[in-house]
């Protein structure tokens, strides 16, 4: 189960609002990608507590990651591990999923060398004992936003017989949509027609990142280290997406840098498919 509120337990649990210990912090950032077969959650957390990282280290205790989504899913995660494949055939992924990590004990724990502990428990320490597989922690809860109808996708394509160009590039409240006057133009009937379609995406980006800098920056820069997340759908996105590539900034004069960075050599990808198209053509 997904804790949100302080739970009543007979010992000290480690929650970011619990008073049991001195400092509580159990802090849980989460990052999600995914592939047409996985999901991939990048996981970071912090634990101020000396005693409970030393119990998760020298495995008398577990981190446990916890999805809720239409049901409760759990899966260990070893010290070390900061992110977890799981396959789309295991979980079901929406925006009301809400993911937690608990501390959970794999042996009997005593608390006698806590020295972490605030100071009710602290006076008798030498007595807290809980057996194995109890819960000793957990952290915040993480929470897809439900405004967000599209959280994993940047790009939608459509059709639309009535545009009076071939091509037309809208930002959507959520995604950069691509609309084409008819299928054909798709190039669906041949092979790797998604990357055949890369410079439209890049279009797309290049109109998309213009925006951002507009809503987001002064005098046509941005710091995205000093700024907060955007509250537009499509620019937090776009946030998100540069900060997991490490792009630390954003100017009028240096989205294609940018382009470049986040979109995994979109333009050399699609080079490498026209090459190949004219190889089966010779």
């Amino acid at each position: 189960m997904i804790y949100k509120k302080d739970a009543n337990f007979p010992y000290p649990l480690l929650t970011n609002t619990s008073k049991s210990y001195e400092s509580s912090n159990f802090i849980l950032d989460v990052n999600l990608d995914e592939n047409s077969y996985n999901y991939r959650f990048e996981i970071t957390y912090e634990i101020d507590s000396d005693f409970v990282n030393t119990l998760i280290k020298n495995g008398q205790a577990q981190v446990v990651l916890v999805i809720q989504s239409k049901d409760n899913k759990f899966f260990n995660i070893k010290p070390e591990e900061r992110f977890i494949e799981i396959p789309k055939s295991r979980i079901s992924i929406n925006n009301r999923t809400i993911i937690q990590l608990h501390l959970q004990s794999k042996e009997e724990i005593s608390f006698k060398d806590n020295e972490d502990l605030g100071s009710f428990y602290r006076q008798f320490k030498d007595e807290l004992v809980v057996p194995k597989n109890s819960i000793l922690g957990f952290s915040n809860v993480v929470t897809f936003d439900g405004s967000s109808s599209k959280p994993l996708e940047l790009f939608e394509k459509k059709v639309d017989p009535e545009l009076k160009s071939d091509i037309k590039i809208e930002l959507g409240t959520e995604t950069i949509i691509i609309h084409y006057k008819n299928e054909q133009l798709q190039l669906n009937d041949l092979p790797k027609s998604n990357t055949l379609n890369n410079p439209y995406i890049y279009l797309g980006l290049q109109k998309a990142l213009y925006r951002f800098v507009v809503n987001n920056g002064e005098d046509g820069e941005v710091d995205l280290e000093q700024i907060d997340a955007p509250s537009d759908n499509l620019d937090f996105k776009l946030y998100n997406l540069m900060k997991k590539k490490m792009v630390n900034g954003i100017s009028f004069e240096t989205i294609d840098e940018v382009i470049h960075s986040i979109s995994d050599r979109i333009l050399e990808r699609f080079t490498s498919a026209v090459k190949e198209l004219n190889s089966y053509g010779n």
